[in-house]
């Protein structure tokens, strides 16, 4: 019994009627269709990949070797921090990013500037010297400091977050300069200044010329507007303007110095 009342002898099962499909003619896809598909899908792309490559420096660029460039009693010694952060006008209130922190010469010394709530960024684009400098600040109980991890073109910073950026002794050392400046600028707030401190001395042995520094962010539309000597504390304060509009990636062209 399949089911109640009903003897399994009394089904009959029918085989359900064959339906004929319309035959659908077979069409032949071309190669050259292929490739026309293809430039209409992919070619955007492709050019909108080429258009975003910004031109390599025409000179050597640094290695990273260290999280400090000097000993920082002696770097005190000669009132460099403090220089520096008058120069650039840091007071209470001011928003700063130390990018290439390390280990936080410039960090900390902001941090006992500028006070409890205050506004500061230390970026690098090595995860162990984050880690060292988070270790610092705990120890040293300085509390508010945002640590970000950067890449090597772009510091990672939010929009319209950064009033005075800071950069030590590690311009050389950025992999594309052109690049890194260009997505810098968003994080910069209206009326920003950017602050580069370095050597005197070719890119390959750690420092920057001030010529070569000037004409390299001239290419992304950065003004120089103040320069001093840092002595007797080491290298030089370039201190610059961010452009209002960037210019069109196509139109930067590295810097050659003779």
């Amino acid at each position: 019994m399949l089911e109640r009342g009903i003897p399994a002898w009394s089904l009959r099962i029918r085989a359900a009627p064959r339906v004929r499909l319309p035959t659908v003619p077979r069409k032949h896809v071309r190669s050259d269709d292929i490739v026309q598909v293809w430039l209409v899908v992919a070619l955007p792309f492709v050019i909108a990949a080429a258009t975003d490559t910004f031109p390599a420096p025409d000179r050597p660029v640094a290695g990273i070797i260290s999280p400090l460039y000097s000993e920082e009693a002696i770097r005190d010694l000669n009132r460099e921090a403090q220089r520096v952060m008058d120069r650039l006008g840091i007071k209470p209130g001011v928003r700063v990013a130390d990018i290439g922190a390390g280990t936080g010469y410039y960090t900390v010394r902001l941090a006992h500037r500028l006070g409890p709530g205050s506004t500061i960024y230390a970026e690098d684009i090595k995860p162990e010297y984050l880690q060292q400098l988070k270790a610092r600040l705990d120890r040293e109980r300085i509390q508010g400091v945002r640590l970000v991890l950067g890449e090597p073109r772009n510091s990672k910073l939010p929009r319209d977050s950064v009033d005075v950026a800071i950069l030590a002794y590690m311009y050389h050392e950025i992999e594309n300069p052109f690049e890194f400046l260009y997505r810098l600028q968003p994080a910069l707030a209206r009326g920003a200044r950017v602050g580069i401190v370095d050597l005197d001395r070719p890119t390959q042995d750690h420092g920057t010329p001030p010529a070569l520094l000037r004409c390299e962010l001239a290419a992304v539309g950065y003004r120089q507007v103040d320069f001093v000597s840092l002595a007797p504390a080491d290298g030089y304060l370039a201190v610059f303007v961010p452009p209002a509009q960037l210019p069109p990636i196509e139109a930067i062209k590295p810097c050659r110095l003779p």
